[in-house]
Protein backbone atom coordinates (compact mmCIF):
# COMPACT_ATOMS: atom_id res chain seq x y z
CA UNK A 1 0.00 0.00 0.00
CA UNK A 2 1.51 3.32 -1.07
CA UNK A 3 2.15 6.17 1.23
CA UNK A 4 -1.31 7.93 -0.36
CA UNK A 5 -3.38 4.97 0.49
CA UNK A 6 -1.81 5.29 3.93
CA UNK A 7 -2.54 8.80 4.56
CA UNK A 8 -6.03 8.63 3.30
CA UNK A 9 -7.19 5.43 5.71
CA UNK A 10 -5.41 7.19 8.36
CA UNK A 11 -7.81 8.92 10.95
CA UNK A 12 -8.26 12.59 10.36
CA UNK A 13 -6.45 15.03 13.03
CA UNK A 14 -8.68 17.54 14.55
CA UNK A 15 -8.94 20.15 17.15
CA UNK A 16 -9.98 19.80 19.95
CA UNK A 17 -13.31 21.63 20.78
CA UNK A 18 -13.18 24.52 23.17
CA UNK A 19 -15.06 24.11 26.01
CA UNK A 20 -18.87 25.91 25.95
CA UNK A 21 -18.74 30.10 26.76
CA UNK A 22 -21.36 31.34 28.56
CA UNK A 23 -21.51 35.67 28.98
CA UNK A 24 -24.46 35.49 32.17
CA UNK A 25 -25.95 38.72 33.23
CA UNK A 26 -27.28 39.86 37.03
CA UNK A 27 -27.32 42.98 38.15
CA UNK A 28 -30.07 42.93 40.95
CA UNK A 29 -29.71 40.68 44.05
CA UNK A 30 -32.28 38.44 43.19
CA UNK A 31 -31.31 37.66 39.56
CA UNK A 32 -27.24 37.23 41.12
CA UNK A 33 -29.24 34.29 43.78
CA UNK A 34 -31.43 32.74 40.74
CA UNK A 35 -28.12 32.88 38.52
CA UNK A 36 -25.89 31.32 41.24
CA UNK A 37 -27.93 28.43 41.19
CA UNK A 38 -28.18 28.26 37.50
CA UNK A 39 -24.47 28.22 37.43
CA UNK A 40 -24.21 25.74 39.68
CA UNK A 41 -26.70 23.61 37.67
CA UNK A 42 -24.86 24.50 34.13
CA UNK A 43 -21.41 23.58 35.78
CA UNK A 44 -23.15 20.34 37.57
CA UNK A 45 -24.14 19.16 34.07
CA UNK A 46 -21.00 20.22 31.97
CA UNK A 47 -18.28 20.98 34.29
CA UNK A 48 -15.99 22.08 31.29
CA UNK A 49 -18.57 25.56 30.58
CA UNK A 50 -16.88 28.66 31.38
CA UNK A 51 -18.98 31.42 32.69
CA UNK A 52 -18.65 34.62 33.09
CA UNK A 53 -20.19 38.42 33.09
CA UNK A 54 -21.31 40.44 35.34
CA UNK A 55 -21.92 38.74 38.74
CA UNK A 56 -22.80 38.91 42.10
CA UNK A 57 -21.42 37.05 45.32
CA UNK A 58 -23.69 34.46 44.45
CA UNK A 59 -22.78 34.14 41.01
CA UNK A 60 -19.08 34.21 41.65
CA UNK A 61 -19.31 31.44 44.27
CA UNK A 62 -21.22 29.16 42.07
CA UNK A 63 -18.21 29.80 39.64
CA UNK A 64 -19.04 32.78 37.65
CA UNK A 65 -16.19 34.60 36.45
CA UNK A 66 -16.71 38.34 37.09
CA UNK A 67 -15.66 40.84 34.28
CA UNK A 68 -17.60 43.08 36.65
CA UNK A 69 -18.87 42.90 40.35
CA UNK A 70 -22.94 43.28 40.48
CA UNK A 71 -22.52 45.06 43.68
CA UNK A 72 -20.38 48.20 41.53
CA UNK A 73 -23.21 48.81 39.93
CA UNK A 74 -26.71 48.48 41.60
CA UNK A 75 -28.76 50.82 42.51
CA UNK A 76 -32.65 51.22 43.42
CA UNK A 77 -34.69 53.98 41.06
CA UNK A 78 -34.40 56.43 38.78
CA UNK A 79 -33.14 58.93 41.26
CA UNK A 80 -30.84 57.14 43.17
CA UNK A 81 -29.28 55.58 39.71
CA UNK A 82 -26.74 58.98 39.69
CA UNK A 83 -24.28 57.22 42.08
CA UNK A 84 -23.47 54.34 39.67
CA UNK A 85 -24.39 55.60 35.98
CA UNK A 86 -21.02 55.91 35.11
CA UNK A 87 -19.63 52.35 36.46
CA UNK A 88 -22.95 51.40 34.64
CA UNK A 89 -22.19 52.95 31.07
CA UNK A 90 -18.26 51.23 31.63
CA UNK A 91 -19.91 47.70 32.27
CA UNK A 92 -22.34 47.95 29.32
CA UNK A 93 -18.66 49.14 27.09
CA UNK A 94 -17.28 46.53 28.37
CA UNK A 95 -19.78 43.76 27.86
CA UNK A 96 -20.39 44.77 24.30
CA UNK A 97 -16.65 44.66 23.66
CA UNK A 98 -16.61 41.16 25.22
CA UNK A 99 -19.71 40.26 22.92
CA UNK A 100 -18.25 41.79 19.67
CA UNK A 101 -14.95 40.63 20.19
CA UNK A 102 -14.79 37.03 22.10
CA UNK A 103 -18.72 35.65 20.30
CA UNK A 104 -19.42 33.68 23.44
CA UNK A 105 -21.40 30.61 22.76
CA UNK A 106 -24.59 31.74 24.90
CA UNK A 107 -25.77 35.14 26.29
CA UNK A 108 -27.84 34.07 29.59
CA UNK A 109 -29.90 37.53 30.64
CA UNK A 110 -31.56 37.42 34.02
CA UNK A 111 -34.26 40.20 34.71
CA UNK A 112 -31.98 43.66 34.99
CA UNK A 113 -34.22 45.27 32.52
CA UNK A 114 -32.74 47.62 30.78
CA UNK A 115 -29.86 47.11 30.29
CA UNK A 116 -30.42 44.00 29.55
CA UNK A 117 -32.72 45.14 27.14
CA UNK A 118 -30.31 47.18 25.37
CA UNK A 119 -27.63 44.36 25.71
CA UNK A 120 -29.86 41.69 23.80
CA UNK A 121 -29.96 43.72 20.87
CA UNK A 122 -26.18 44.21 20.77
CA UNK A 123 -25.80 39.94 21.10
CA UNK A 124 -28.34 39.73 18.32
CA UNK A 125 -26.41 42.15 15.96
CA UNK A 126 -23.37 40.20 17.08
CA UNK A 127 -25.07 36.82 16.17
CA UNK A 128 -24.63 36.02 19.78
CA UNK A 129 -27.64 33.28 21.22
CA UNK A 130 -29.69 34.64 23.41
CA UNK A 131 -31.93 33.15 26.48
CA UNK A 132 -33.50 35.43 28.71
CA UNK A 133 -34.26 33.67 32.58
CA UNK A 134 -36.54 35.58 34.54
CA UNK A 135 -38.00 38.13 31.92
CA UNK A 136 -38.33 42.00 32.89
CA UNK A 137 -41.92 43.15 34.59
CA UNK A 138 -43.06 44.34 31.40
CA UNK A 139 -46.74 43.44 32.26
CA UNK A 140 -46.23 46.17 34.77
CA UNK A 141 -44.58 48.82 32.81
CA UNK A 142 -43.40 49.69 29.44
CA UNK A 143 -45.63 47.04 27.68
CA UNK A 144 -44.09 48.17 24.34
CA UNK A 145 -40.86 46.17 24.83
CA UNK A 146 -43.02 42.86 25.07
CA UNK A 147 -42.10 42.49 21.23
CA UNK A 148 -38.04 43.93 21.41
CA UNK A 149 -37.79 40.64 24.15
CA UNK A 150 -39.70 38.51 22.25
CA UNK A 151 -38.13 39.71 18.76
CA UNK A 152 -34.17 39.30 20.68
CA UNK A 153 -34.07 36.27 22.24
CA UNK A 154 -33.69 32.74 20.94
CA UNK A 155 -35.22 31.41 23.75
CA UNK A 156 -37.54 32.64 27.02
CA UNK A 157 -37.64 30.71 30.08
CA UNK A 158 -40.72 32.64 32.20
CA UNK A 159 -41.33 31.92 35.71
CA UNK A 160 -44.52 33.32 36.37
CA UNK A 161 -47.68 31.14 34.48
CA UNK A 162 -49.48 34.65 33.00
CA UNK A 163 -45.77 35.61 31.36
CA UNK A 164 -46.34 32.96 28.87
CA UNK A 165 -49.22 34.39 27.22
CA UNK A 166 -47.60 37.91 27.27
CA UNK A 167 -44.95 36.50 25.29
CA UNK A 168 -46.92 34.58 22.58
CA UNK A 169 -45.41 36.21 20.01
CA UNK A 170 -42.07 34.33 20.70
CA UNK A 171 -44.10 31.02 19.81
CA UNK A 172 -42.36 27.54 20.88
CA UNK A 173 -39.50 30.09 22.04
CA UNK A 174 -41.14 30.90 25.25
CA UNK A 175 -41.68 28.21 28.02
CA UNK A 176 -42.97 28.61 31.53
CA UNK A 177 -40.10 26.87 33.65
CA UNK A 178 -41.79 27.49 37.28
CA UNK A 179 -40.56 29.53 39.69
CA UNK A 180 -36.97 28.90 40.91
CA UNK A 181 -37.90 29.62 44.60
CA UNK A 182 -39.90 26.91 44.78
CA UNK A 183 -36.62 24.63 45.22
CA UNK A 184 -35.31 27.63 47.56
CA UNK A 185 -37.70 28.72 49.75
CA UNK A 186 -37.72 26.39 52.90
CA UNK A 187 -36.78 27.05 56.65
CA UNK A 188 -34.31 25.32 58.30
CA UNK A 189 -35.66 24.43 61.31
CA UNK A 190 -39.26 24.33 62.67
CA UNK A 191 -40.85 26.72 64.63
CA UNK A 192 -39.68 25.79 68.06
CA UNK A 193 -35.97 24.31 67.16
CA UNK A 194 -35.81 28.72 65.60
CA UNK A 195 -37.06 30.03 69.27
CA UNK A 196 -34.26 28.16 70.77
CA UNK A 197 -32.20 28.95 68.36
CA UNK A 198 -32.33 32.48 69.28
CA UNK A 199 -33.00 32.66 73.03
CA UNK A 200 -36.13 33.24 72.07
CA UNK A 201 -39.30 32.19 74.81
CA UNK A 202 -41.46 28.39 73.69
CA UNK A 203 -44.10 31.42 73.49
CA UNK A 204 -43.09 33.93 71.63
CA UNK A 205 -44.81 35.38 68.77
CA UNK A 206 -42.93 37.27 66.40
CA UNK A 207 -42.81 39.82 63.64
CA UNK A 208 -40.69 39.57 60.86
CA UNK A 209 -39.46 42.39 59.53
CA UNK A 210 -37.82 42.58 56.01
CA UNK A 211 -37.24 46.62 54.96
CA UNK A 212 -35.45 45.61 51.64
CA UNK A 213 -32.22 44.15 50.48
CA UNK A 214 -30.92 47.38 49.00
CA UNK A 215 -29.33 50.82 51.09
CA UNK A 216 -31.97 52.92 49.68
CA UNK A 217 -35.05 50.41 50.51
CA UNK A 218 -33.87 50.49 53.44
CA UNK A 219 -33.25 54.42 53.96
CA UNK A 220 -36.74 55.01 52.90
CA UNK A 221 -38.45 51.96 55.09
CA UNK A 222 -36.54 51.11 58.20
CA UNK A 223 -37.94 54.25 60.29
CA UNK A 224 -41.41 53.38 60.00
CA UNK A 225 -41.22 49.38 59.85
CA UNK A 226 -39.51 49.92 63.75
CA UNK A 227 -41.68 52.35 64.78
CA UNK A 228 -45.12 50.32 63.69
CA UNK A 229 -42.79 46.87 65.23
CA UNK A 230 -42.52 48.90 68.96
CA UNK A 231 -46.32 49.75 68.56
CA UNK A 232 -47.45 46.24 67.76
CA UNK A 233 -45.19 44.69 70.35
CA UNK A 234 -46.37 46.70 73.12
CA UNK A 235 -50.26 46.53 71.92
CA UNK A 236 -50.33 42.69 70.57
CA UNK A 237 -47.26 41.60 72.83
CA UNK A 238 -44.98 40.56 69.35
CA UNK A 239 -41.13 39.92 69.29
CA UNK A 240 -39.72 41.85 66.27
CA UNK A 241 -37.21 40.55 64.31
CA UNK A 242 -35.30 42.36 61.56
CA UNK A 243 -34.24 39.12 59.36
CA UNK A 244 -31.15 41.02 57.57
CA UNK A 245 -30.76 40.24 53.86
CA UNK A 246 -27.67 39.04 52.81
CA UNK A 247 -26.42 42.32 50.62
CA UNK A 248 -26.92 44.50 53.82
CA UNK A 249 -24.73 44.18 57.10
CA UNK A 250 -25.71 44.99 60.63
CA UNK A 251 -23.34 47.38 60.82
CA UNK A 252 -25.52 49.58 57.79
CA UNK A 253 -28.29 49.32 60.03
CA UNK A 254 -26.85 50.94 62.93
CA UNK A 255 -25.57 53.75 60.38
CA UNK A 256 -29.50 54.93 59.71
CA UNK A 257 -30.21 58.16 61.25
CA UNK A 258 -32.91 58.85 63.25
CA UNK A 259 -33.60 54.93 63.37
CA UNK A 260 -33.42 53.48 66.86
CA UNK A 261 -32.64 49.64 66.77
CA UNK A 262 -33.14 48.79 70.46
CA UNK A 263 -34.66 46.05 71.59
CA UNK A 264 -34.67 44.53 67.73
CA UNK A 265 -33.40 41.08 67.31
CA UNK A 266 -30.84 41.33 63.93
CA UNK A 267 -30.92 38.00 62.34
CA UNK A 268 -28.46 36.92 59.68
CA UNK A 269 -28.64 34.22 57.33
CA UNK A 270 -31.66 32.62 58.04
CA UNK A 271 -34.38 34.35 56.90
CA UNK A 272 -36.52 31.31 55.97
CA UNK A 273 -37.09 30.28 58.90
CA UNK A 274 -37.66 33.45 61.02
CA UNK A 275 -40.28 34.26 58.46
CA UNK A 276 -41.97 30.35 58.90
CA UNK A 277 -41.61 31.26 62.74
CA UNK A 278 -43.38 34.54 62.42
CA UNK A 279 -47.31 35.51 63.13
CA UNK A 280 -46.90 38.37 60.72
CA UNK A 281 -44.29 39.91 58.57
CA UNK A 282 -43.61 43.65 57.38
CA UNK A 283 -42.07 43.23 53.45
CA UNK A 284 -40.58 45.46 51.61
CA UNK A 285 -41.89 44.71 47.80
CA UNK A 286 -39.87 42.62 45.67
CA UNK A 287 -38.83 39.13 46.20
CA UNK A 288 -39.32 39.02 49.87
CA UNK A 289 -43.48 39.21 49.09
CA UNK A 290 -43.70 35.82 47.35
CA UNK A 291 -40.81 34.09 49.67
CA UNK A 292 -42.89 35.38 52.52
CA UNK A 293 -46.03 33.87 50.41
CA UNK A 294 -44.58 30.17 49.97
CA UNK A 295 -43.72 30.43 53.73
CA UNK A 296 -47.52 30.87 54.54
CA UNK A 297 -46.75 33.84 56.38
CA UNK A 298 -49.52 36.87 56.27
CA UNK A 299 -47.78 40.14 55.53
CA UNK A 300 -48.21 44.06 54.99
CA UNK A 301 -46.38 44.83 51.79
CA UNK A 302 -44.71 48.16 51.63
CA UNK A 303 -42.82 50.39 49.28
CA UNK A 304 -41.66 54.08 49.51
CA UNK A 305 -38.71 55.83 47.47
CA UNK A 306 -37.86 59.23 46.78
CA UNK A 307 -40.48 61.54 45.57
CA UNK A 308 -38.58 61.82 42.17
CA UNK A 309 -38.54 57.96 41.81
CA UNK A 310 -42.31 57.34 42.55
CA UNK A 311 -43.54 60.59 40.31
CA UNK A 312 -41.42 59.03 37.13
CA UNK A 313 -42.60 55.76 38.13
CA UNK A 314 -45.89 56.24 38.70
CA UNK A 315 -46.11 57.76 34.86
CA UNK A 316 -44.28 54.46 33.72
CA UNK A 317 -46.31 51.77 35.32
CA UNK A 318 -49.74 50.36 33.38
CA UNK A 319 -51.71 47.74 33.66
CA UNK A 320 -51.74 46.38 37.20
CA UNK A 321 -53.63 46.90 39.96
CA UNK A 322 -51.09 46.08 42.38
CA UNK A 323 -47.53 45.91 43.38
CA UNK A 324 -47.05 42.85 45.61
CA UNK A 325 -46.31 39.74 43.93
CA UNK A 326 -48.82 37.52 45.88
CA UNK A 327 -52.04 39.73 45.01
CA UNK A 328 -50.73 40.06 41.47
CA UNK A 329 -50.68 36.11 41.21
CA UNK A 330 -54.09 36.47 43.18
CA UNK A 331 -55.74 39.05 41.17
CA UNK A 332 -57.33 40.49 44.23
CA UNK A 333 -55.68 41.82 47.24
CA UNK A 334 -55.24 38.89 50.00
CA UNK A 335 -52.67 41.20 51.58
CA UNK A 336 -52.46 44.85 52.29
CA UNK A 337 -50.13 46.95 50.55
CA UNK A 338 -49.26 50.98 51.45
CA UNK A 339 -46.98 52.61 48.96
CA UNK A 340 -45.35 56.36 49.42
CA UNK A 341 -47.34 58.35 50.76
CA UNK A 342 -49.45 55.81 52.80
CA UNK A 343 -46.97 54.09 54.17
CA UNK A 344 -45.95 55.38 57.92
CA UNK A 345 -46.15 53.57 60.99
CA UNK A 346 -49.72 54.50 61.72
CA UNK A 347 -50.60 52.60 58.63
CA UNK A 348 -48.38 50.06 59.21
CA UNK A 349 -50.15 49.37 62.42
CA UNK A 350 -54.02 49.63 61.49
CA UNK A 351 -53.48 47.28 58.33
CA UNK A 352 -51.06 44.52 60.68
CA UNK A 353 -53.70 44.15 63.39
CA UNK A 354 -56.69 42.42 61.53
CA UNK A 355 -54.26 40.13 59.98
CA UNK A 356 -53.31 39.03 63.62
CA UNK A 357 -57.49 37.87 63.99
CA UNK A 358 -57.16 33.91 64.32
CA UNK A 359 -60.16 34.37 61.52
CA UNK A 360 -58.25 36.79 59.35
CA UNK A 361 -54.86 34.97 60.01
CA UNK A 362 -56.08 31.57 59.05
CA UNK A 363 -57.68 32.75 55.45
CA UNK A 364 -54.59 34.69 54.62
CA UNK A 365 -52.89 31.80 55.09
CA UNK A 366 -55.47 29.65 53.09
CA UNK A 367 -55.12 31.90 50.29
CA UNK A 368 -50.92 32.19 50.46
CA UNK A 369 -51.11 28.46 50.02
CA UNK A 370 -53.66 28.33 47.39
CA UNK A 371 -50.51 30.29 45.41
CA UNK A 372 -47.96 27.61 45.58
CA UNK A 373 -49.64 25.64 43.01
CA UNK A 374 -49.88 28.89 40.07
CA UNK A 375 -46.43 28.46 40.39
CA UNK A 376 -45.66 25.44 38.24
CA UNK A 377 -43.44 22.79 39.89
CA UNK A 378 -40.03 22.76 41.45
CA UNK A 379 -36.93 21.70 39.22
CA UNK A 380 -37.33 25.60 37.53
CA UNK A 381 -33.47 25.93 37.63
CA UNK A 382 -32.42 22.59 36.04
CA UNK A 383 -34.85 22.79 32.81
CA UNK A 384 -33.26 26.24 32.23
CA UNK A 385 -29.62 24.45 32.78
CA UNK A 386 -30.59 22.14 30.24
CA UNK A 387 -31.74 24.48 27.69
CA UNK A 388 -29.07 26.26 28.01
CA UNK A 389 -26.64 23.29 26.90
CA UNK A 390 -29.07 22.59 24.58
CA UNK A 391 -28.49 25.81 23.07
CA UNK A 392 -24.43 25.41 23.04
CA UNK A 393 -24.72 22.32 21.27
CA UNK A 394 -23.65 19.72 24.60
Amino acid sequence: MNSEAEADLSPRSSAPRRPPRILMVAGEASGDLHGGDLARQILSLNPECDLFGIAGEQMRSAGVRPLVRMEDIQGLGLSELASTIGRTVNAFRKLRHTIRHQRPDLVILVDYAEFNLILSGVARRAGARVLYYITPQVWAWRRGRIGKISARADRLAVVLPFEKEIFAAAGDRVSFVGHPLLDRVKPVQDRKATLERYGLSPGARLLALLPGSRHAEVHYMLGEFVAAARILARDHGLTPVLALAPTLSAGQLAGQRNVDLSGIRIIEGDTYSIIAASELALVASGTATLETTLLECPMVISYKVSALTYILGRMLVTGVDFIGMPNILAGRKIVPELIQGEMNARNLVRAAEPLLSPTMRDETIGALKALREKLGTPGATRRVALTALEMVGT
